[in-house]
């Protein structure tokens, strides 16, 4: 895979002539994890969809561009916050969906092994109805980790899952998303302050960048420079910035 280009949003959004959110100026470095952390409803997810190239039912002024000036929707590998697992196909069939779509061979013995990590062997000729939501989120990021795209954004994609899942999930995202352009949607301060090399608050007021501790993303759990930034985080949300 050539090197992941960074990208550019600038612009606003609105319904109709209802403000979804004001001028806003989002870097997403090259390679690197980029999270955008904020209450519900303040254009989090309307932001992933734009660049995404989804429909998103509001009108948008602005840019969207790639570093290297190719094409952006092309490139991207997109979890929704909802799983939209398929429920006539089996784990690995889910899992290797995105390759069936394009016609191509699906290399079932690399989803095989991928479920296998995600702790899901056991359940890997399920359908989505005999699994838990937490397993069918599991199923859902295994859909986009087998996806070989430059640019990879994540709506929310760890919240169905327990406090250990969640952590161990994010190191195995991080292990197959090494040298790809990131973007992370999360309402969570905790995830943002560890995975993000950088970090963007978006509310009704704007957007602006809080700047995370010197220690390498993924950071440590109990990293005292971690947690004191996920306080600083919690408490921007808390106050509104």
């Amino acid at each position: 895979m050539r090197q992941a280009p960074s990208i550019e949003f600038t612009g606003t959004a609105r319904f109709d002539t209802h403000p979804l959110f004001p001028p806003v100026a989002l870097e997403i470095d090259s390679g690197s994890w980029s999270c955008l952390l904020g209450p519900s409803g303040c254009g989090k997810s309307t932001i992933l969809r734009l660049i995404a190239g989804l429909d998103t039912g509001v009108t948008f002024e602005g840019h969207i561009r790639a570093s290297d000036g190719g094409p952006v929707p092309e490139r991207v590998a997109y979890m929704a916050q909802t799983d939209l697992l398929l429920p006539w196909l089996d784990v690995v069939g889910n899992v290797t969906l995105g390759a069936r779509l394009r016609g191509e061979a699906p290399q079932v013995a690399q989803a095989e092994a991928l479920v296998a990590r995600l702790g899901l062997k056991d359940h890997a000729h399920k359908r989505p109805a005999q699994l838990s939501g937490g397993q069918r989120q599991r199923v859902a990021l295994a859909r986009t980790l087998m996806e070989d795209r430059a640019i990879v954004l994540l709506d929310e994609p760890f919240s169905a899952l327990d406090a250990r899942m969640r952590s161990e999930m994010q190191d195995l995202a991080a292990e197959h998303l090494a040298g790809r352009t990131v973007l992370l949607v999360t309402h969570d301060p905790g995830e943002a302050a560890r995975l993000g090399d950088r970090v963007f608050l978006l509310d009704e007021a704007g957007m602006v960048e809080a700047v995370p501790p010197a220690v390498p993303s993924i950071r440590p759990v109990d990293n005292p420079d971690m947690l004191a930034f996920q306080a600083r985080l919690l408490k921007a949300l808390r106050e509104g910035r």
